[in-house]
């Protein structure tokens, strides 16, 4: 009360400016236009106020406000949890929402006030109610910064499971997959999972921008990774990225993470678990009792607002089974072949130094120019292995292949030794193209030269018993004369006869 007459003393008695008043007492200059005004009002000189006691002057100036009486609405509300539902529909506005609300209730709110009322209702449900999104048409997906233990038997070490969240838009239908990666190929599973969790798939998939599913997200240029591009083009939806640093972009995967974390991973934490699959059994009940489980304000489960708003609404899965791919960009070398993970696909020997893409998967690799498939090739997976086609060889390479046939291969063997007949033999029919041995088998030859048959045939009786095949480590073999410092596992006079290869003949590979 002393700021309030000293503003009072030196405005009446001192004839100050506001801005001087403020300056003097530290006042803002809208409060002390404030005090100055109840005082007029009040009908008393400033010395009778100034002698005032505090309560006496407060009451004079700011007589009590009468209380404010709880509203009770004269006419019936809206069902808003029904207005908030359909309003997130396409093409379903407040004034339509109204209209039927006024058809029922023909002296029911105004316009104004039906809206008022909404948005006061909207106020009251959580941030990620809050937002609206029409059914089917935005999945979330995110990482649970939470993980769980896996433990490995053999070795006693222990790894974290990463756990993937997805969360429909409309109704919050949630789904949790736990895998040993964020990884690419892990992270598109989880989608696939979810997809069949649901039972078809979103218009639109909102991730955060972990690099699995974004390569770039700046100024508002969005480069997305090639594989979960592949995957959306798949199933006919929509990749669109929350903005960095912008969780309100995907509040409802925030509110997801948030609640299986609760509801899921802190019921697991005293469990210890030896696979991923052990972990995703546990959580399928949790799950479902998640998502089964009411919410209080809307009176429904997140499973009864899925089945009645947004099933209906998911695009249905493509009939196709989708297949992994990933992709590589290279340039054809001069020997006419690309290079992917250590191994080499051969392409048309006109395409050298052509830059192309490779699109694979754990089975095929392709080959790509210009948007048409130049090269297919069954997958190959020992580092080094060559996969060549003889369509794609120039000519005069195809009759060098051609004249290095197995029965010259065979026979120089032979000359070696029956072990080197016997290995050359076995190595053709453990390669579906067998001129792709071709080169390794005449290297491998070749240390005849430089170890002696005698040693070589040992050597290769050796890296056979133990299936071994490539020409580095037979090398080594003979290097570290392998073949002599460890017995065989076979005895060194077993019947050749008896290889897998046996009485084949050279005319078998033609």
């Amino acid at each position: 009360m002393k700021k309030i007459k000293d503003v009072l003393r030196l405005r009446i008695k001192g004839e100050l400016s506001f801005p001087k008043i403020t300056l003097a007492t530290g006042v803002p200059k809208s409060t002390v236009s404030d005090y100055c005004r109840k005082f007029e009002g009040c009908g008393k000189d400033i010395e009778s106020v100034l002698a005032l006691s505090d309560d006496a002057l407060d009451a004079l100036l700011f007589p009590e406000k009468p209380l404010a009486v709880s509203f009770k609405p004269s006419r019936p509300l809206p069902d808003y949890e029904y207005v908030r539902r359909e309003f997130a529909k396409k093409e379903v506005t407040l004034e339509l929402l109204w209209e039927e609300y006024r058809r029922i209730h023909p002296n029911g709110y105004a316009l104004t006030q039906f809206k008022l009322y909404y948005r006061r209702y909207v106020q009251t449900l959580n941030p990620s109610m809050r937002q609206t999104y029409a059914p089917g048409e935005t999945m979330f997906v995110d990482y649970s910064g939470s993980t769980l233990n896996v433990h490995n038997t053999q070795d006693g070490t222990i790894s974290k499971a990463q756990i993937f969240v997805s969360v429909l838009g409309a109704s919050g239908m949630t789904f949790v997959h736990a895998t040993a990666s964020q990884k690419q190929e892990d992270f598109i599973l989880s989608h696939l999972k979810a997809f069949f969790f649901y039972g078809g798939v979103s218009h639109f998939i909102t991730p955060d921008n972990l690099k699995s599913a974004v390569i770039s997200h700046k100024k508002g240029v969005i480069v997305l990774n090639e594989s979960y591009e592949e995957m959306a083009r798949h199933f006919d939806t929509i990749i669109q990225p929350a903005r960095p640093y912008k969780p309100k972009d995907k509040a409802k995967a925030e509110q997801g993470v948030l609640g299986i974390q609760r509801w899921i991973l802190a019921q697991l934490r005293h469990q210890t678990f030896f696979s991923v699959d052990e972990i995703n059994q546990a959580i399928t009940p949790l799950l479902d009792r998640y998502n089964n489980k009411v919410i209080k304000r809307l009176g429904k489960s997140r499973t009864g607002l899925f089945d009645e708003i947004e099933k209906v609404h998911l695009k249905p899965l493509p009939l196709n089974r989708y297949v992994y791919r990933e992709f590589k960009r290279a340039i054809v070398n001069l020997n006419y072949h690309v290079e992917l993970h250590k191994c080499f696909y051969s392409v048309p020997y006109t395409h050298l130094k052509a830059k192309v893409e490779i699109t694979y998967s754990a089975t095929t690799v392709w080959i790509i120019l210009n948007a048409d498939v130049i090269a297919t090739h069954p997958r190959i997976f020992q580092p080094g292995e060559y996969s060549t086609q003889g369509d794609h060889m120039p000519p005069n390479h195809l009759y060098s292949q051609q004249a290095m046939n197995p029965e010259r291969l065979l026979k120089w063997a032979k000359g070696i030794g029956e072990k080197s007949e016997a290995f050359v033999e076995y190595r053709l029919i453990g390669v579906d193209y067998p001129p792709n041995a071709y080169k390794s088998l005449i290297a491998i030859l070749k240390l005849a030269k430089q170890y002696g048959k005698d040693e070589l045939d040992a050597a290769l009786e050796y890296a056979r018993e133990r299936n071994i095949s490539s020409y580095r480590s037979i090398e080594s073999i003979l290097a570290k004369k392998l073949y002599v410092t460890l017995s065989s596992t076979f005895s060194s006079d077993k019947d050749v006869s008896h290889s897998p290869a046996a009485h084949r003949g050279s005319s078998y590979y033609r």
